[in-house]
């Protein structure tokens, strides 16, 4: 292989001409030909026994060339690229100009990284709301730990209650008929839940367990079956159980069993802790969703197409994967949505787009300011996605190259530098309170309906007449007097 010319074709585009000697084409015809020979035919031959001159002149002599070319070129272009140390952006497009005595010469059209403007990225102004946990978000989030930590208690000495947990069985008549899907056994419910039909649970409270008795209830009017929409219905109830949850007492035991602090205080402490890290990390996230958005506006950049349409592949496998991982394929989704594959993309491409600009601007920053990722800085970085995908590094290492992950990394440390240089307005709740205030009086204003003039009095038919005339009378005298 052999580069003869890189040539600029076009804004963020280049041309490379590349030659391929005759020994290597000549090999790799030969070895298109056996791989080939064994299907093919010619008359007084055996199949796959015909000499290769014979097949070359039943066929053409550049029968095999086409197989031969799909094996060379894609290798020679890879090489080309190593040399040229030029970044590409795309998949080339192939032209082969020639094959000759002198061998191959092809050329590969390519897309380069482009190379754009960042008018401004240090002091970008941003806000984010002041970080406060109160007393009561702690005890929100204590309870929930409580309630996922209660003892499901059997109840044999009194009815049923809002709030308990029965279990049923029910059977369920429309015109003294029994009906299709109105029939359970085993049904858990939990009462006041409002799970069940509108007034289901409410004539279950007040029952103990072993009672068998009817529920009548009214379908509501937009019901999905439209057959029992609107309709009244008896359901045949037995009610098994009943249960309710016994929450542990809020003490120095519950916090050790809950966590690893020997006293409630201190377990209370650290949710505390916890709420404030979630809050500052999400206020931070806000503030740098703010610079981000004011980047891709500072940065000037024709970008090629297929730098966006590769972003964009990339954000629909992504999207793929989560749906895969809640039980969802990507074909039943489109169907369920009515969407195609051309919809979801087009969807996809303004954050694709903002994405490829905004990452072509912080590396822009890099450069401007010579951010550089030390080797440790790297080995840190393949250690900590080895912990995150419980992967050994060193099969980390196989699956993503050094060069993309001091790529992400100069990305990650340019946008810190930005963040660290922007000038960050931090809000208070009550000017939080105040603007949303503000926001809901002037949007009371824009909705409040315009007042309609009040309609005249209608005139009796006589009272019409007589004003008619004398609109009449006074018209004609108006003239004469004219």
């Amino acid at each position: 292989m052999k580069i003869i010319s890189i040539k600029d074709a076009e804004k963020n585009r280049k041309e490379l001409e590349i030659s391929i000697d005759k020994a290597s084409f000549d090999e790799a015809v030969t070895a298109a030909f056996r791989k080939k020979a064994p299907t093919i035919a010619v008359p007084g031959f055996r199949k796959g026994k015909a000499p290769r001159n014979i097949v070359e002149k039943m066929y053409g002599k550049g029968y095999f060339y086409e197989d031969a070319l799909k094996e060379l070129v894609p290798k020679a272009y890879e090489e080309a690229l190593k040399e040229s140390e030029l970044d590409v952006v795309s998949y080339p497009d192939y032209d082969v100009k020639s094959i000759d005595e002198k061998g191959v010469v092809f050329t590969a059209l390519v897309y380069i990284k482009p190379v754009g403007e960042i008018s401004k990225y240090k002091g970008l102004e941003a806000e984010q709301t002041e970080v406060v946990v109160t007393d009561e978000q702690v005890a929100s989030e204590v309870e929930k730990t409580r309630k996922n930590n209660a003892r499901e208690v059997e109840i044999t000495d009194r009815a049923a209650q809002s709030g308990d947990k029965v279990n049923i069985d029910y059977d369920g008549y429309q015109d003294g008929k029994r009906f299709d899907g109105g029939k359970a056994e085993g049904q858990d419910l939990v009462l006041g839940s409002n799970t069940f039909i509108p007034g289901f649970e409410d004539q279950i409270v007040g029952h103990n367990v072993g009672d068998e008795f009817d529920v009548n209830v009214t379908f509501p009017t937009e019901y999905h079956e439209k057959t029992l929409a609107g309709k009244e219905a008896v359901f045949k109830c037995k009610l098994n159980a009943v249960k309710y949850d016994e929450l542990p007492e809020l003490d120095d035991e519950f916090a050790k069993d809950v966590s690893e602090f020997d006293t409630l205080e201190e377990y209370k402490n650290d949710v505390k802790a916890k709420l404030v890290k979630e809050e500052e990390d999400r206020q931070k996230n806000v503030v740098e969703g703010q610079l981000i958005t004011k980047l891709a506006e500072n940065f000037t950049c024709d970008i090629p197409e297929p730098m966006i349409d590769d972003e964009v592949e990339q954000s629909i496998r992504s999207y793929e994967q989560n749906l895969y991982y809640q039980g969802i394929d990507i074909n039943s989704f489109l169907k369920y949505t009515k969407q195609t594959m051309d919809d979801l993309k087009k969807n996809f491409r303004p954050q694709s787009e903002k994405n490829v600009r905004v990452r072509l601007a912080l590396e822009t920053v890099a450069e401007k300011e010579k951010i550089e990722v030390k080797a440790e800085d790297v080995e840190a970085e393949y250690k900590r996605i080895a912990d995150l995908y419980k992967m050994d590094v060193e099969k980390v290492k196989e699956l993503v190259a050094e060069k993309q992950i001091t790529a992400d990394l100069k990305v990650s440390k340019a946008l810190d530098f930005v963040r660290e240089n922007a000038k960050v307005k931090v809000v208070t709740l009550a000017e939080r309170k105040a603007e949303a205030e503000a926001k809901a009086k002037e949007a009371e204003k824009t909705e409040k309906p315009k007042k309609v003039a009040p309609k005249k009095t209608t005139k009796n038919t006589e009272e019409a007449a007589e004003e008619k005339k004398t609109t009449k009378k006074t018209t004609k005298k108006t003239e004469k007097s004219e």
